[in-house]
Order: structure tokens, then sequence, then C-alpha cells
């Protein structure tokens, strides 16, 4: 097997987006919030994610009520400017409410909403643009919950893509008394797995994963429990894959690759467009 590195090419811009593992505990260990999204879709279509997107120059709305660690804080975490910072924790929060209905907010700085119904017309007006989250928040009288997400990860999409992004990826936990849904017209199906379960559906191939989400899953099997991985603070360093090609077909290097081709039925092998 012969392997050479892709020529060089004019890169495309790269833009920001916040990811979200959405986490519960279960009798024997953790569960994550999976989707699959839409066949067809211009970006990842029919692969296995976790709740995400980009980040609208509106998730940097100063005006918003906001508890827990301030902008500085994200700030220093990520290794961004305070703006970008607030951004990527307010895109995380609307994300995880399009994509599948959980709510990081509260009528007060210690609280959580339980009934999410009350506002399915607003998480329609959210997907469809039509409001900003910061309205969203002020016009309903709630409070930004940052501290119930927590840094966990940063992959950069390779050099050589058509749509490129800079991730940062959170890990959050469900609200007691609210439940993730698939209600989004991004997702076929959706569905909670513990991670090794969603890594034996990846291996006998009937879902695909990209390199990121593959490689969070595969770093969540060590956990036992969600307080486990609320307890853990990693140190954040980007990752961005390169791309290669290996007989013929294109591949991506990153830390970790090695597990990934081998292990799963149908290594990836040249969708371009197909990586998070």
């Amino acid at each position: 097997m012969s392997s050479t590195e892709l020529p060089p090419t004019e890169a495309a811009p790269v833009r920001d987006a916040s990811t979200v593992i959405l986490l519960q505990n279960r009798d024997d260990g953790i569960e994550v919030f999976l989707l699959e999204r839409v066949g067809g879709m211009a970006f990842a279509g029919g692969m296995t994610v976790f709740p995400g997107g980009g980040v609208d120059i509106s998730d940097a709305d100063s005006d918003l009520a906001w508890a827990g660690p301030p902008p500085s804080w994200w700030a220093s975490k990520f290794a961004v400017d305070e703006r970008k910072a607030a951004a990527l924790v307010c895109a995380a929060a609307r994300e995880t409410f399009e994509e599948c209905g959980i709510l990081l907010a509260g009528r007060t700085a210690d609280t959580v909403v339980t009934d999410t119904e009350v506002y399915d017309d607003d998480r329609g007006a959210l997907e469809r643009r039509e409001q900003t989250f910061g309205e969203f928040l002020t016009r309903n009288g709630l409070v930004l919950r940052a501290d119930l997400l927590r840094p966990w990860s940063n992959w950069i999409t390779p050099v050589g893509e058509k749509r490129r992004y800079d991730t940062r990826f959170f890990v959050a936990v469900q609200p007691e008394g609210q439940f993730a849904d698939g209600a989004t017209t991004e997702a076929a199906s959706v569905g909670w797995r513990s991670p090794e379960s969603a890594l034996t559906d990846w291996r006998a191939g009937s879902t695909v994963l990209l390199p990121p989400t593959w490689s969070q899953l595969s770093g969540l099997t060590e956990f036992s429990s969600v307080a486990d991985v609320l307890a853990t603070s990693p140190d954040i360093a980007p990752i961005q894959p390169n791309l290669y090609h290996v007989d013929g077909e294109i591949r991506v290097e990153f830390p970790g690759q090695d597990n990934y081709y081998a292990g799963s039925a149908h290594p990836w092998a040249g969708d371009k467009d197909r990586h998070r």
C-alpha cells in the first residue's frame, strides 16, 4: 500500500462552528445523543453526528442574559478573543435547541426550564433564521446557562475540502425534565447510544462516522459516568487533519487514524465533503 500527500490547493475559508456532545447516565455507563443527517445535504449528508453547526453573526449578541463562566474564561480555553468565545457558546446552546430541543437556559441564573414545548414556535423560527437566539432569550426572560457547557476539543477541517470549519466541541448533560428529540429538518433519525454501541454500529458498517465524531466517541468509552466526564478538564489543542492518497483513494491523517481505518466495515475513502 502506497501513500502520497495531495498536491497543494487553495484553501477554502474556514467558518467557526460549535458542536455539543449531549450526555446522560445509563445503568452501566453513559449515553450520547446522535443524529443521522439527512442524505444529500450539502455538508455531512447521511453522516452520524452530534448536534451542532456554524456560528452566526448574531451569536455574538452581547445583550443577552448570561450565567456561568464569562466569555473571558471561554476565550482562554479556546484561545480566541472574548467576542468569538461568546459567539461559540451561544451557537452551542442555539444549535442544541434547534436540532434536539434541549434548551440550556432558565428563568434565573440557577434554574433550567423543564417545559420546552412552550417554545416550539420559537424553535422553528430560530431554525428558519426568523429571529436570533438572543432575541428569543430576551423576549422570554431567559438566561443563557453557559455553566451547563464544558469545553472539550477543537477540530479544523483539512485543507482541500470545499467547506471548512473550525469546530469547538462542548459537552453538556440533558437537563432534568427535558427530552432530546429529532424535530429538525436536518435529521433523518436520532437516538441515544452508548459510545461503545455507536462504535459497534460503525464497525458493522451500518453508520458512517467522520473522524472527529469517531475520535470523540472513542475517547468517551473511557468514562463510566457523566460526573467523570464533567470532572475532566482537557487541554484543548487544535487538530487539523491532512488529506493524502492511499492507492488512489483519498484519506485523512489525524491522531489515532490507524484504528479508524482498520476498524470500519467501510473505511472512509474520499467523499471530500464528509469532515466535521
